[in-house]
C-alpha cells in the first residue's frame, strides 16, 4: 500500500472542498480499500465521508423513492418502504455480499466500485482500465466470467454490482453534488458508461462530484418486482448472470416492464427487445420463451464465456416466470 494522507470532514462543504482538491471520497471503504492494498489504487488523499448527513430513505412527492448515498447496504435492504415498494432491490442487496460487507458498504459506494477483472487486479497485468494504452490480457487470457455484452477492444470486463443491475432497470437517478454547489441528477443509464475506448472512465462523474442519492421514479402499481442471481457457488459470490424485473399487470396484461440482467455486461445491462416483447401481452409460458429469447442481442462472446449467452436467456426466463406468477 502507497503512503496516503486522510482527513474526515463533518459537514458537506468540507468534503466539497476536499475532494475538489483531488481527495478520494470513502465511506465504508469496502472496494478501495482492497484497491489500495493491491496498488491498484494510489490515492493521495481519502476523504472520510461517512459522517454527512446522506442516510435517509425517503418517498418523494411523486411517489417513488430517494435513498442517500450513505445509506448502508443491509439498512436499505430491511426498509420496510425499499421492501415493500420494490423487492427487487432487497433482493439485490440481500444477495450482493456478506453479511459484515453489507453493514459496512454504502449506496453510492456499491455503484461507485470498480470491476472483479482479475487482470484489472493483478498489476502485473495488461489492463487499459488500470493502465489505459496498455491492452487487455482477458480478450485471449482466461475470460470465462467477462462480459459479453457492451464490450470493446480495449476492455471486456464486467461491472461487479448487483442492485445497480437493479437500479438500471427501475430506471433510476443518481444525484450529485459538485464543488460549486451545483446540484444535477444524471439517468442510471448514463452514469455507467460502456468502456469504449476509455475503459479507465467508468462514470459520469465530475472531478470533486459526491453522490448524494439514488431515486428511483414512481413506477405504475401494483408492481411486482424480483432479482434472481446466477452464480459458481450460493454463497458470496459474483454473478454469472442476474436479471431484476419489474412488472406491472392489471386486467390480465402486462403493463410496464422493467427488465436488465447483471455479469453479462461491461454495465448493467437494460433489454429494452425484451420489455418490449412483453408490453401488451398477456402472461403465458410462451411469452417469457419468447420474451427471452431477445435478451442476448448483441452478444459477443469470449473464448472461455460462449455459455453465457444460453445462460442468461434461460435466467431472464426463470425470472420472469417468477415475477410474472406462472412458476
Amino acid at each position: 500500500m502507497h503512503p496516503f494522507a486522510y482527513t474526515r470532514v463533518s459537514d458537506t462543504g468540507e468534503a466539497l472542498n476536499a475532494g475538489r482538491d483531488g481527495g478520494r471520497y470513502i465511506a465504508g471503504g469496502t472496494t478501495l480499500v482492497d484497491l489500495m492494498r493491491e496498488t491498484v489504487e494510489h490515492p493521495g488523499t481519502l476523504v472520510d465521508i461517512s459522517g454527512l448527513p446522506l442516510r435517509e430513505i425517503l418517498v418523494t412527492k411523486q411517489g417513488g423513492l430517494r435513498i442517500g448515498s450513505l445509506v448502508r447496504m443491509a439498512e436499505a435492504a430491511a426498509h420496510p418502504a425499499v421492501h415493500a415498494a420494490y423487492p427487487v432491490v432487497s433482493q439485490a442487496l440481500e444477495l450482493s455480499a456478506s453479511a459484515q460487507l453489507r453493514n459496512m458498504a454504502t449506496i453510492g459506494g456499491n455503484i461507485m466500485q470498480r470491476t472483479r477483472c482479475t487482470y484489472f487486479r493483478d498489476v502485473s497485468a495488461d489492463c487499459n482500465k488500470r493502465e489505459p494504452g496498455s491492452g487487455c490480457a482477458a480478450l485471449h487470457g482466461v475470460n470465462r466470467s467477462h462480459a459479453i455484452l457492451g464490450t470493446s477492444d480495449a476492455c471486456v470486463a464486467t461491472h461487479p454490482s448487483d442492485v445497480a443491475v437493479a437500479f438500471a432497470a427501475l430506471e433510476a437517478r443518481v444525484h450529485l453534488l459538485g464543488p460549486d454547489r451545483r446540484e444535477r441528477s444524471a439517468p442510471f443509464a448514463d452514469f455507467l458508461l460502456r468502456p469504449g475506448s476509455t475503459p479507465h472512465r467508468e462514470q459520469a462523474i465530475r472531478q470533486g462530484e459526491l453522490i448524494t442519492a439514488v431515486e428511483i421514479p414512481a413506477l405504475p402499481q401494483p408492481l411486482k418486482s424480483g432479482y434472481l442471481k446466477v452464480r459458481d457457488r450460493q454463497s458470496y459470490e459474483f454473478a454469472l448472470t442476474s436479471a431484476a424485473v419489474a412488472l406491472h399487470i392489471r386486467g390480465g396484461t402486462i403493463r410496464e416492464a422493467k427488465v436488465a440482467a447483471g455479469g453479462v455486461g461491461t454495465v448493467p445491462w437494460k433489454l429494452p427487445a425484451v420489455e418490449r416483447a412483453l408490453i401488451g401481452r398477456r402472461p403465458s409460458d410462451a411469452l417469457w420463451t419468447a420474451a427471452a429469447e431477445k435478451a442476448a442481442e448483441g452478444a459477443r462472446p469470449l473464448t472461455h464465456n460462449r455459455f453465457k449467452v444460453a445462460l442468461l436467456r434461460r435466467t431472464v426466463e426463470r425470472q420472469l416466470r417468477i415475477v410474472g406468477g406462472t412458476e
